[in-house]
């Protein structure tokens, strides 16, 4: 006789509540572009939301440490000509975040940390590139200040964000609409899927195709892919029925799914979010009032279904916490911040345990703010695993650190300009190389001046928060 086992999990009892009320962002006005992406972009100090202020071309940032009515004058991130479609935070940097609009642009942006008087309106840099629209963005996970970009130009890009320079242009692998993108774990590989149906592992420094499975839904809507810890991919998609459809699959053999289940009837795409320490993926549909988790292991069904959280409102968007932003004292595994049409509320996933001392099981080393490597390291070939660090005393986010980008000196190549007619042609030369070398002690002078304005500005306004929260 046989018997079956049931496998126990430790996430299976997870639980998942909204914040209450006063720990929302309230009164936001949330753009209405189409839902290609999140919408909304987090991490341990900022939450991001893209607005309708502006046609949808900016996005708000708001300090998690306040939370309640937001002012109709809190000023926003405004730079794009047209609708921010992505926004995404520098994991490196908690400061920084990349902004994509229909505008054909993307921004990168440094964030302070105390809360601005003005608009911010000029970016750290702008890169061009594309010649459609520009909806999807992803930083490199270990590489510092790399940067993807995927357009309707089908096209992919990787800059490198320190000196704005294209490192690599993949124009010639899809020929659709590309519907998501993701990194795997040392950001050597890319997962894509397109509007061909087809999903496609991609080597981006070789600019080749690793290995594709067409049809891995065989539904025609979108279809999302990530990365797992054990190095699959899990899809989302839908049936020739068009019932929604979760699929795991081996990059080395894509002729069979490891594991295919069908999951509901509805027209909203799912994205996944996936934890690679607890190897959990949670799963949210635009428009869908709930968030399902599945865990994914080595043991069959390989996919198992852990739990759902229902609310009755309906999700605009959803923003996910890094796991060095949690917080470990309330076993706490997961956080979302549910997008509403007027607010933004954080949903807190906890795992009930009843000792208050640290649970190793439920937080093992996990990807700090360290990159592993340069720009021009993994460019050459190299790859490193992420720089982990230990959540055992908490995260403490570092002090604010600014992105420095260095160009190539534009007046390298550029061609010298004819002598005044004051000089002498032999004197043109040494007067030119004078003149150029004085600009450049003035530009010096005056960077220095500004950046310690810029200082004494931000020890100001920190003593005047201080003391406006005394005064609370």
């Amino acid at each position: 006789m046989s018997r079956r086992v049931v496998r126990q999990s430790k996430f299976r009892h997870v639980f998942g509540q909204a914040a209450k009320a006063d720990q929302a962002y309230e009164d936001i006005r949330v753009s209405k572009v189409t839902w290609d992406s999140s919408f909304c972009a987090v991490n341990p100090k900022f939450l991001a939301i893209i607005v309708e202020a502006g046609g949808g071309g900016a996005f708000i940032v708001l300090p998690l440490a306040k939370t309640g009515r937001v002012d109709k004058n809190y000023p926003l991130v405004t730079g794009h000509t047209a609708p921010v479609l992505d926004i995404d935070w520098c994991p490196h940097n908690d400061n920084v975040i990349a902004s994509a609009s229909d505008d054909t642009t993307i921004m990168v942006w440094q964030i302070p940390d105390y809360t601005p008087v003005r608009n911010i309106t000029e970016p750290i840099i702008t890169l061009e590139g594309h010649s459609k629209r520009v909806g999807i963005l992803s930083w490199h996970p270990t590489a510092r200040n790399v940067l993807l970009s995927a357009g309707g130009d089908n096209v992919i890009i990787i800059w490198n964000v320190g000196t704005g320079e294209m490192l690599l242009s993949l124009d010639d692998m899809h020929p659709d609409v590309i519907h998501s993108v993701c990194w795997n774990s040392n950001g050597s590989l890319l997962a894509t899927t397109c509007k061909d149906k087809t999903l496609r592992i991609i080597d981006p420094r070789k600019g080749q195709v690793v290995a594709e499975r067409f049809a891995a839904h065989e539904g025609m809507r979108p279809m999302r892919a990530v990365f797992t810890r054990q190095g699959h991919i899990f899809t989302t998609g839908f049936t020739r029925m068009s019932q929604r459809e979760l699929g795991l699959w081996d990059p080395n053999n894509f002729e069979e799914p490891v594991a295919l289940q069908e999951m509901d009837t509805s027209n909203g795409v799912l994205l996944p979010f996936y934890d690679p320490d607890s190897s959990i993926v949670y799963l949210c549909g635009k428009g869908d009032s709930s968030i399902r988790y599945f865990e994914i292991t080595d043991e069959p069904p390989f996919v198992h279904y852990l739990n759902t959280f229902s609310s009755k409102e309906p999700q605009r968007g959803m923003g996910f916490m890094p796991k060095r932003g949690l917080d470990v004292s309330k076993c706490e595994i997961a956080r979302f911040y549910k997008l509403h049409e007027r607010k933004c509320e954080p949903i807190v996933m906890t795992v009930p345990r009843k000792s208050d001392l640290f649970q190793d099981d439920l937080y093992p080393d996990t990807p700090g703010p360290e990159p592993a490597l340069e720009a021009d390291e993994w460019l050459s070939g190299q790859d490193a695993e992420p720089v982990l660090i230990s959540l055992r005393d908490g995260y403490v986010p570092p002090k604010h650190r600014e992105l420095r980008v260095t160009k190539r000196n534009i007046l390298d190549v550029r061609p010298s300009t004819s002598p005044r007619r004051s000089q002498s042609a032999s004197d043109a030369p040494l007067a030119q190389q004078h003149t150029l070398e004085t600009l450049l002690e003035e530009i010096k002078s005056l960077r220095e001046r500004v950046q310690a304005q810029e200082q004494r500005i931000t020890a100001l306004e920190n003593m005047l928060c201080e003391l406006v929260d005394g005064t609370d």
